[in-house]
């Protein structure tokens, strides 16, 4: 992008344009609050299976992930069992996180990662990025699985998978999302999920790109440019 192939104007012509920009973003920004209504006006999902965890503090089930709170956010970060890193998309979600789990816990939100990976993995590999939010392990249990972000062999092996809420093609055994819970004294209720774009607006990094001229500039390869924290330059 140049200034040969972009319109430069005056003050008052750019003032202008701004002004009709602004009436179609709080269009968006009304829009977007009846749509946030309408995902907290969805019907919830009692959670019978009894899943249990690793974490740094020992083994949990999904009642203890809340510690206390009757809110949950689970982010399904990418990281099979014999990966040797994490994902480094999921990584740029996950850099988002250290400064805002305090923020959320005083509104009564316990926010949280989980992987399939091993704990020793997941506990290294945070050790390195420098994360301090909780991420517990899933190993052996079949929550990922059952959320709709882990795929088994034979399911890989089809070659069809269900992702998103619908059938498409099979890549690797791991795909990103995000769910929530709910907790109501000894009763957990799956409340929402969400994946793939769905998981675009919780990326603090990409919406500041989408005020820059030159946006996300991805190209027809959407995040091929994108490295783990520590590796840009390597």
């Amino acid at each position: 992008m140049s200034t040969e192939n972009h319109q430069i104007v005056s003050q008052a012509e750019w003032l202008e344009a701004r002004k009709q920009l602004l009436a179609r973003e709080k269009q968006f920004t009304h829009e977007r609050d009846q749509l946030s209504a309408a995902r907290r006006a969805l019907p919830w999902v009692r959670v019978t299976e009894r899943y249990e965890f690793e974490r740094a503090r020992g083994k949990a089930t999904l009642a203890d992930l809340f510690d206390g709170k009757r809110q949950l956010i689970v982010y399904h970060f990418m990281f099979a069992p014999d990966w040797q890193a994490g994902c480094k998309s999921c990584s740029f979600w996950a850099d988002n996180f250290n400064g805002i789990v305090e923020h959320l816990a005083h509104r009564d939100v316990r926010l949280i990662a989980v992987s399939r990976a091993p704990l020793a993995k997941l506990t290294a590999y945070a050790r390195r990025l420098g994360w301090t939010f909780e991420w517990a392990s899933s190993h052996g249990s079949t929550f990922n699985h059952d959320l709709g972000v882990s795929f088994t062999p034979d399911e890989l092996a089809s070659g069809t998978i269900s992702y998103n809420y619908e059938t498409r093609k099979a890549g690797g055994p791991e795909l990103p999302g995000i769910s929530v819970f709910y907790r109501d004294g000894d009763a957990i209720y799956h409340t929402y999920s969400c994946y793939a774009r769905g998981l675009d607006m919780m990326n603090t990094a990409y919406h500041y790109l989408d005020l820059v001229p030159r946006g996300r500039d991805e190209g027809e390869e959407p995040m091929s440019w994108l490295r783990r924290r520590d590796e840009y330059g390597a």
